[in-house]
């Protein structure tokens, strides 16, 4: 993706002088607009639940992390935009301003948290550099709780409750596997194939099902992102 931004640069003089920060936030708004693109035409076209459209904006936005991450973004506008979102989150909660998001049928604060973990995640590890820590945890809650709510929801027939809240082992399945793919993926691609990188993808898919499955008021939102990027981040700092 740098080499798009580099190779529009190049041979559009107009866009050259448009500062490098501009066009990657241009990029990064691009892709939310196709998210909520998706998410309405799905919603209209396909008379899909709100969860289902819940989850195709949670799977989606969430995905902007890697364009930060590649872009190298200033921690600023990261942390800004979360703050932002957390207050508009806030607001929709007494406001009808994101309804389809919002609308899940049960007390959660998830939304919100799924915005604040955005921030404290790219102030820690970009403060470090180490953005792709920040990836890892924002991903795991993306792709991991996004996909194991729709499989739980459609095929989840082993249901089991944790603190009042019904969960099925298949979901719980779902998440433990999406963790592992996440954080093995990003690990492979930063520290190479090393039994490190296997264990400490396993050991954080462990403990990010585990955080999963307490979830009242949506707070996995926030244990989960925080807890496996920290934990990956110490488990390769001290092995």
């Amino acid at each position: 993706m740098p080499v798009l931004i580099e190779s529009l640069t190049a041979n559009f003089p107009l866009v050259a002088r448009i500062p490098s920060i501009w066009l990657q936030i241009a990029v990064v708004g691009l892709w939310l607009g196709i998210v909520l693109a998706i998410a309405g035409a799905v919603s209209r076209l396909a008379n899909s639940d709100s969860e289902v459209v819940r989850k195709i904006v949670h799977i989606g936005t969430g995905n902007v992390i890697l364009f930060a991450w590649w872009f190298n973004i200033p921690a600023w506008v990261g942390i800004g935009a979360s703050v932002l979102a957390g207050v508009t989150t806030l607001l929709s909660y007494r406001l009808p301003i994101l309804p389809g998001i919002n609308s899940i049928g049960r007390k959660s604060l998830g939304t919100f948290f799924y915005a604040i973990s955005i921030g404290i995640l790219v102030a820690w590890f970009w403060a470090v550099q180490k953005p792709y820590f920040a990836a890892l945890g924002i991903l795991i809650m993306t792709w991991g709780d996004g996909l194991a709510a729709l499989i739980g929801q459609r095929y989840g027939k082993h249901v089991y409750t944790v603190g009042g809240v019904k969960k099925s082992w298949e979901g719980t399945l779902t998440m433990a596997l999406a963790s592992f793919i996440v954080s093995s993926s990003i690990l492979l691609a930063v520290q190479g194939n090393t039994g490190l990188t296997w264990f400490v993808a396993f050991v954080v898919a462990l403990v990010a099902t585990g955080l999963e499955a307490f979830s009242w008021y949506g707070i996995d939102n926030l244990s989960v992102p925080i807890a496996s990027a920290g934990l990956a981040f110490l488990l390769t700092q001290v092995l």
